[in-house]
């Protein structure tokens, strides 16, 4: 076989991509769930990429590939993976066998990765590793014969680009079985039933992930072409594309349907419809015209919100990161986007769409039909085994406490980072870093009038008194200002995360509404002797009034004493001169 260097380098660069995208699927799943199973999260991502690739060389590559072109359900194992045992027969024009076995390696990795985010926040590691290998050692191969390795379906002239269907309908069909069986998080649902939003903790983490995966999407589509000669030239830059449109406008779609739908646009949503249009682009993006990749865009963007919506509150499956609206519907969405738009590149038919009948959309369907059927019966039997043996979820303990710890003995996984709920912060360095706005206020809702102390030196007939504020963090440089106008010098302040009896204002996440918001607030702590206690109050009150919600709370408490540690000085003595 004589090869080809440019078509061998496209192939690699190809494979780089999609495994680089195992980054993107670990921080779109760590920011959509909870910091104490972040590590969790990681860790599973990490081994089923580690699990899949020795398991898929061993013998997922046989089933897959072994006896290629034969029209049947499944491959035949030769031994593990190498071109004396199976011949280069599958292999691309120019490709030598190596190159060929990891670019099928890290797609098989992308599929079984999928699953983890659905289930995301209460398996056992132990099972995740189980089940995980399983898809890499049969699921996944098998169902790939049929569509990549001149199975069945490819014999019926069956049209998947790069894996609407072999790689993300698989990969989300599973998560919808193994999150059903699993059962939702601790508290995800109501008595009533109604769905009760659990925030991730970084969405920060979750577009940067998003961003990964986008970028990777060039290797997933493009690279399938699996050369870069003759026409194949054009067909890249065409699926470059096509791919980049139904993204965007996916985007786009969702942002407006959430601005509709929530009256605010929902920023996780908006970046799963980022990945659904990429999930319903890739079966046909070598096949669809830009204005079809644009319509395959829009209607992406209907599916992934009004889907997740549904597994969410009608079926009551709880899918923390969306995989199941995001690779599953959208995956057979893609396939059938095939039989509706294929402009003939590729196919053996046009599509509905396009003048060319029904008949393409009908092996699609069928297909799509089949793997939908393969992968729920094998994931049921299989985590069902898996439940009723080593068991599938951990204990209610272990889920509270978090995977984290109870998984991998894992204490914090942002050690040093943030260590608890209230943050220490230094008082110099407080600003110009937190946000300023003006307020609006009515120039003397809160009249105060100008302040001299008469109180003696000694302190002597003033107790000691403790004033705790809670306030906007945009209006600590007022309070901070106003304090010392009256002669407080001395002064506490930490971050904290708090709500009234509001809750916190209702707030929308993902079509649910949270039940308590913790806002952002400035805990302000002075201790007053010679200055009266309404005068800070009085003078507080004046810095923070705006007339809305959520303004902030005094505290005042009796102090017993005050004792300073370089010198003993106790009480009003305490507090005066240096601290």
């Amino acid at each position: 076989m004589e090869y080809s260097a440019v078509n061998t380098i496209w192939v690699l660069v190809g494979a780089a991509l999609v495994f680089f995208m195992q980054a993107g699927f670990a921080m779109v799943e760590t920011g959509f769930t909870r910091a104490k199973n972040a590590g969790n999260i990681i860790m599973k991502n990490l081994m089923d990429f580690s699990i899949g690739t020795p398991i898929f060389w061993l013998i997922g590559f046989g089933l897959m590939f072994g006896n290629t072109g034969d029209g049947g359900f499944i491959g035949s194992i030769k031994g593990i993976a190498s071109e004396s045992n199976y011949g280069n027969a599958m292999c691309p024009d120019g490709v030598p066998f190596w190159a060929f076995l990891i670019f099928q390696t890290v797609f098989c990795a992308t599929a079984a990765t999928i699953v983890s985010g659905a289930m995301a926040e209460r398996t056992k590691f132990l099972s995740y590793c189980i089940y995980s290998l399983i898809i890499s050692l049969v699921i996944y191969p098998i169902s790939g014969h049929w569509i990549w390795g001149g199975g069945w379906l490819a014999q019926m002239g069956f049209h998947d680009f790069a894996g609407s269907t072999a790689v993300h309908m698989v990969g989300g069909v599973a998560a919808f079985v193994g999150a059903m069986i699993l059962g939702p998080r601790i508290g995800k649902y109501h008595k009533d039933g109604r769905a009760r939003a659990i925030p991730g903790h970084s969405l920060t983490l979750g577009a940067l992930g998003v961003f990964i995966l986008w970028f990777c999407w060039f290797g997933f589509n493009g690279a399938s072409t699996v050369s870069m000669e003759g026409d194949a030239i054009v067909s890249a830059g065409k699926i470059f594309v096509t791919t980049n449109l139904a993204a965007a406008v996916a985007t786009v779609t969702v942002m407006i349907i959430t601005w509709i739908r929530y009256k605010k646009p929902d920023v996780s949503m908006t970046l799963n419809g980022t990945l659904a249009g990429l999930v319903a682009i890739t079966a046909p993006c070598d096949t669809v015209s830009p204005t079809s990749a644009a319509i395959i865009g829009i209607i992406s963007g209907f599916i992934v919100v009004f889907g997740i919506e549904f597994v969410d509150k009608v079926l009551k499956v709880d899918d923390p990161v969306g995989a199941v609206g995001v690779h599953g519907l959208n995956g057979a969405f893609g396939t059938l986007a095939v039989g509706l738009f294929s402009d003939g590149a590729g196919t053996e038919w046009k599509g509905l769409f396009t003048g060319g009948g029904a008949h393409l959309l009908g092996v699609q369907a069928l297909g799509m039909i089949s793997v939908i059927a393969w992968v729920a019966v094998t994931m049921t039997i299989v985590f069902q085994l898996i439940k009723h043996t080593i068991g599938l979820r951990v204990t209610e303990e272990e889920e509270v406490l978090g995977l984290d710890s109870t998984e991998h003995n894992l204490a914090n996984a942002y050690s040093d980072f943030v260590s608890s709920p209230e943050r220490s912060v230094f008082l110099g360095s407080m600003a110009g870093e937190l946000p300023t706005a003006e307020a609006a206020t009515p120039a003397q809702a809160v009249p105060v009038t100008e302040y001299k102390s008469t109180a003696p030196a000694d302190g002597s007939d003033h107790k000691l008194t403790k004033i705790s504020i809670l306030c906007k963090q945009n209006k600590f440089d007022e309070l901070k200002a106003a304090l010392n106008e009256i002669g407080v010098s001395g002064i506490t302040v930490t971050q904290v995360l708090g709500c009234g009896i509001q809750k916190g204002a209702a707030k929308m996440y993902r079509g649910a509404e949270i039940d308590v918001v913790l806002l952002p607030k400035v805990k302000v702590e002075v201790i007053v002797s010679a200055i009266p206690v309404e005068k800070v109050i009085e003078v507080t009150r004046k810095a923070l009034y705006t007339g809305s919600i959520g303004d902030g709370k005094i505290f005042v408490y009796d102090v017993e004493n005050v004792i300073k540690v370089r010198t003993g000085e106790q009480g009003f003595a305490a507090l005066q001169g240096e601290n």
